[in-house]
């Protein structure tokens, strides 16, 4: 079983803003993929479904962002899910607005929520899948994260995110390093 996860902050207050890039995604993935992402369980909304024969669950954490790696532990633990199936997508501000970025492993990069999820799984061994959303012009890091993208990022982003959700399915057809190999 793969677990794909998609960090955001919950509430219509966030919704569509920069920071809610994964949340974004696992939607997209979801329609695309038929998997209704709607069963309240371990502080988070997950589905659970078949993508190219792959046994997969999405998964939305609603602890709010920073918060995110309490309630995937919780989910990795219930289902004894090994480490390596786990994907995580969120915002990154160090890339462009819609360039992405696969990973396999390493620091959180400055990003609480990924960050969070390290400290609780106790390793950096998780594969990513960031979405720039470039760099706010002033040192207001949080206020741009969690304001709605310009009317000249959206195209950008909206591409950003369909690519995220095409390196998923890359990664579950074949494996994360093609994926990273076609994506990066």
């Amino acid at each position: 079983m793969k677990l794909i996860v998609g960090l955001g902050n919950p509430g219509k207050k966030y919704k569509n803003t920069r920071h809610n890039l994964g949340f974004m995604a696992i939607d997209r993935l979801s329609d695309q993929a038929e998997i209704d992402v709607n069963k309240e369980v371990f502080r988070g909304l997950l589905g659970r479904g078949f993508i190219f024969d792959e046994d997969v669950m999405l998964f939305k954490p609603t602890t709010f962002m920073n918060l995110s790696g309490n309630a995937v532990q919780q989910v990795v633990h219930y289902f004894k899910i090994p480490l390596e199936n786990i994907i995580v997508i969120y915002d990154d501000m160090a890339f462009s607005p819609g360039e992405i970025k696969l990973k396999k492993n390493g620091s959180a990069g400055g990003h609480h929520g990924m960050q969070n999820i390290i400290d609780c799984l106790a390793t950096a061994e998780i594969k990513r899948i960031r979405i720039g959303i470039g760099e706010p012009l002033e040192n207001e890091g949080s206020d741009y994260v969690l304001s709605k993208p310009l009317r000249d990022e959206l195209p950008l982003i909206e591409e950003g995110v369909d690519k995220a959700v095409r390196a998923i399915k890359e990664a579950l057809k074949f494996d994360f390093e093609r994926a990273m190999n076609k994506f990066n």
